[in-house]
């Protein structure tokens, strides 16, 4: 392993960001293998933080582009509801920003911003395959740091449009999908920079803990959008917008992609080792040499799982998406004991789902990890979302306490495999047994999983504008079905996982590490 270093130091030099030059230079020593693996943490967490912060914004801004009457949200048909409409001095605070701007405040605007999300999110997800496959090709810290200032100018000049008074569609239309292919270049990257980095151990933990960076980074999003309306819409597009394009500059200073590229080793003092117990490296990087071609598109997806995963992930995004760009939109036009709460407050309840979503994501990797059963958790986690998506409907409207309680539940099971998918079973999936130690498979199989939910996400949303001007309740039965396609998808998984499981409660005579140093992910 050492080897590797000794006979290219020039080149892992010169690969070396700045920052981290700059850091040796001012202590007089090489950072230490762990130090770069918390800069790795640290920087990717705030990269897609500020991705997600930027992406968040359109929902939140939906209610001043579009303040409809709130009616569009008392037809509830056909669940039984308390409230048929809300007392006339509170609706007069909801509106207090304006009429909303044109084109979306026409009686088609939800129809309209519905387009503008399937724009975004169908570029997203295509463009998704293609920075798959260029990740594995290219210098992922030059590829992350465009994609970051690209997002950033883009999600500014959609705010430009508030102080050049734009109303034409196609101009917004046409910055979103910009802005969807230059956001597409962040997960695919980050989760092969950190899979590099980090081996297979509590990997299910280690990413669910690292995964809040997406609800972390819608919360702030929300936050930061809903305080910045009531100085005019663009500001809550241009202030993001300005914050992932420095964070951008702060992944070129600092990111190193791999140990390999920086020149890292991971020879360090270690604990002993207990009988039977294998040495955990990082992935893979002794076999890098001998199998370093890149894998191909149609050869990721015949790895075994990959296929299942993403699919399920396809449903999955589409109810996660759906919350993330219509649930402030939801809240604002709905009735909560009786009262409409305005754009501002409903942009910063809608946190609360998010809060789930930390919660689910880490308990989903934690569970997954003691169980060693990626399938199981995942699909759990689906169809407990079921029900608590038919209470958050048919009783979060009574109180807002229960709005928070159900709220705060559903984006836990919402967001918890998709959390555990996109992050630890994509870094699985990437290091399979049958890649046969090929490291640059991470990235382009990252980018199948998560490109293929990215089109479900796409689809949630599109469906959304036209359902919800008929029912809210037919909206969340959509989200329902989907969410039971999503848990079947993994029973061919589900069924090998619970058969290894009894298959070991059967047999006493083998080594406990051994027995759970596979995963029927490896084995299908």
């Amino acid at each position: 392993m050492s080897s590797l270093t000794e006979n290219a130091p020039e080149e892992t030099c010169n690969n070396k960001p700045p920052g981290i030059k700059f850091v040796e230079y001012i202590k007089r020593s090489p950072v230490s293998f762990k130090t770069h693996q918390a800069i790795v943490l640290i920087v990717t967490f705030l990269a897609y933080a500020s991705y997600h912060a930027a992406r968040k914004t359109t929902s939140v801004v939906k209610s001043s582009l579009d303040p409809q009457s709130t009616k569009l949200g008392l037809n509830f048909a056909p669940w039984r509801i308390t409230y048929v409409d809300a007392p006339p001095e509170s609706r007069k605070l909801s509106w207090a920003l304006g009429d909303g701007w044109a084109p979306f405040s026409g009686s088609d605007g939800t129809v309209l911003l519905g387009e503008l999300d399937v724009a975004f999110l169908a570029v997203y997800a295509m463009g998704m395959y293609f920075s798959g496959h260029l990740g594995d090709r290219l210098d992922l810290r030059i590829f992350l740091t465009v994609g970051m200032v690209g997002t950033g100018v883009f999600t500014s000049l959609f705010g430009l449009g508030y102080w050049g008074n734009i109303h034409s569609f196609y101009y917004f239309l046409i910055i979103q999908m910009a802005a969807g292919l230059f956001q597409s270049t962040g997960w695919p990257s980050v989760v092969a920079v950190v899979g590099k980095w980090f081996g297979k151990k509590k990997r299910g933990l280690i990413m669910g803990i690292w995964n809040a960076h997406t609800s972390i980074g819608n919360i702030t999003g929300s936050l930061l959008a809903s305080a910045l309306l009531s100085y005019g819409w663009g500001w809550s597009f241009v202030v993001p917008g300005l914050l992932i394009a420095f964070v951008g500059l702060v992944v070129f200073f600092f990111l190193p992609v791999s140990p390999e590229a920086v020149g890292a080793n991971e020879i360090e003092p270690q604990q002993p080792m207990k009988i039977g117990e294998s040495m955990e490296v990082p992935l893979l990087r002794s076999e890098r040499v001998e199998n370093d071609k890149a894998v191909g598109f149609l050869e990721a997806w015949q790895i075994p799982g990959v296929a299942p995963f993403a699919l399920c992930l396809f449903f999955a995004k589409l109810v996660a998406y759906t919350f993330l760009y219509w649930l402030p939109f939801y809240i604002s036009h709905t009735a909560i004991d009786g009262k409409y709460l305005s754009n501002e407050t409903s942009g910063n309840l809608s946190t609360l789902f998010d809060v789930g979503g930390v919660v689910g994501g880490v308990l989903a990797g934690h569970i997954s990890d003691r169980l060693n059963a990626r399938a199981i958790t995942a699909a759990s986690f689906m169809y407990c979302a079921i029900p608590a998506l038919f209470f958050y409907r048919s009783y979060g409207h009574l109180s807002l306490t229960l709005n928070i309680v159900f709220m705060f539940i559903t984006g836990m099971f919402v967001n918890g495999p998709y959390a555990l998918i996109t992050t630890a079973v994509s870094a699985d999936l990437g290091t399979h047994s049958s890649l046969k130690g090929n490291s640059r498979a991470l990235a382009t199989v990252t980018a199948i999983i998560d490109g293929t939910g990215s089109v479900g996400a796409a689809i949630g949303p599109l469906l959304t504008g036209y359902i919800s001007t008929r029912s809210w309740s037919l909206v969340f039965t959509m989200l329902m079905g989907a969410a039971l396609i999503a848990g079947l998808f993994l029973t061919r998984l589900v069924v090998s996982e619970v058969t290894e499981k009894i298959q070991e409660a059967r047999s006493q005579g083998g080594s406990p590490t051994t027995r759970s140093s596979s995963s029927p992910i490896e084995e299908v």
